[in-house]
């Protein structure tokens, strides 16, 4: 399937683009030089990014939840709510720690999660972020980011087709999968 040009308003991403961009964000981080213990994703848009790095790095992943963009189907930017708990495979929140997203939109998650963490886990020796897009409008830079989208498009993700698939449309869902990816006969 093609996507819809990108413009100044809407940025479109494939599923490549999106798999290039971790890519290149892992390759950023190591080339940086920093040595660090564990990373921590924001579910759910740093979930798979958070995956990614875990597996290159071989580091434990964690997952902490925050929402902040429920209204408007999801568009429009709330209250932030942060999870009680952290998720981690190996033991606790600690040492050097990149704690990773898609992006940065405003800057207000990774601001309000910097400071949760460093108050609620004293044992963080050191914090950085990284990101795939940071907006123009950002009130931070992460420590490590791939593009910079000074116009703050809407970042059309491949994922984001399963926002509006519900199970029951599950069946025609996958015979329409399956119908586009066979060649035709003509």
């Amino acid at each position: 399937m093609s996507l819809p040009p990108s413009t100044d308003r809407d940025l479109w991403v494939s599923w490549e683009t999106y798999h290039g961009l971790i890519e290149r964000l892992a390759l950023q981080v190591y080339e940086s030089g920093w040595s660090f213990d564990k990373i921590l994703c924001l579910a759910r848009g740093g979930v798979r990014v958070g995956d990614v790095l875990s597996r290159v790095f071989d580091l434990p992943l964690g997952i902490l939840a925050t929402s902040s963009y429920r209204e408007a189907a999801g568009t429009v930017q709330g209250q932030l709510d942060i999870a009680q708990f952290i998720t981690i495979t190996r033991g606790t929140l600690d040492g050097r720690v990149l704690l990773v997203d898609d992006m940065v939109d405003t800057g207000l998650t990774f601001n309000r999660v910097r400071e949760h963490l460093l108050s609620q886990f004293p044992d963080i020796i050191e914090l950085r972020t990284a990101v795939l897009w940071l907006k123009g409008h950002a009130q931070m830079e992460p420590d490590y980011y791939i593009e910079r989208l000074p116009t703050n498009p809407w970042i059309h993700q491949p994922f984001e087709d399963y926002d509006s698939l519900r199970p029951h449309q599950l069946e025609s869902w996958i015979r329409k999968g399956i119908e586009t990816a066979q060649p035709s006969r003509a």
